[in-house]
């Protein structure tokens, strides 16, 4: 009788274990499904800062510098904030924060863009200011074709990239090459630069054959924007 009992007894316990461990498994499972569930909605939510640029060869990117770091020496360290030479780049057109189910989206709407372009016979020349001289925030290089081929990218970026941001867009494109901001500079804060400046007006950069459009990220740090190319387009698609 008292081995029967035993016998019972340990059949009642494997099943016990059996339950334990099926229940155990069940609830992994369980816990799994809910991070996959975390994580789609985490990656549907996710956004990109992203902007779309024309890159600028290394030759014109290093006369850029060096006219960069003359005009750094003319205002007060604590009044501008300048790009680093890895940020030197034409923009076309600012997104801001892209969704990242959009970015595939996104790409393909500039890819068919730019397989529909042609290459562009590009020229940096003059530094300038936005809004003006008198009012400085942005220090610029000037980039243009002569041609109006261009303007008429960007505006065929604009239309493909609209619905993807709620950025308003530039209602009269100006190429060119962001070279530093400045924050709220005094009239003499910005004097000496002022008048440089105009001397560089006229001043080459290079000249080049752009061939290609990049989609690119940007990460903010208290260091700075890190930026990061997503995709690459050829105009002509070749």
């Amino acid at each position: 009788m008292s081995n029967k009992k035993q016998s019972v007894d340990l059949a009642l316990e494997s099943k016990l274990q059996l339950v334990s461990r099926c229940k155990l498994k069940l609830e992994l499972q369980r816990s799994r499904q809910q991070i996959g569930r975390t994580m789609a909605s985490d990656s549907s939510t996710a956004a990109f800062r992203l902007f779309v640029a024309i890159p600028i060869p290394e030759p014109v990117r290093d006369e850029i510098i060096h006219v960069q770091q003359e005009l750094q020496r003319l205002v007060p360290r604590e009044v501008a904030r300048w790009a680093r030479p890895d940020q030197l780049h034409l923009t076309l057109r600012f997104l801001g924060d892209v969704l990242a189910d959009g970015v595939e989206d996104l790409k393909e709407s500039v890819g068919a863009v730019c397989r529909n372009a042609r290459p562009l016979s590009l020229r940096a020349e003059g530094v300038g200011f936005f809004p003006s001289a008198r009012s400085p925030r942005v220090i610029w290089v000037g980039v243009n074709d002569g041609a109006g081929g261009l303007v008429d990218l960007q505006r065929q970026i604009e239309a493909a990239v609209r619905p993807f941001t709620a950025e308003p867009g530039e209602k009269n494109f100006t190429g060119h090459v962001t070279l530093g901001r400045l924050k709220n500079p005094r009239p003499a804060d910005t004097r000496e630069l002022a008048v440089r400046a105009q001397s560089l007006e006229k001043r080459p950069f290079g000249e080049w054959t752009a061939h290609e459009i990049e989609i690119i990220r940007s990460e903010l740090s208290p260091s700075g924007a890190r930026h990061t190319s997503l995709a690459a387009f050829r105009l002509g698609g070749v």
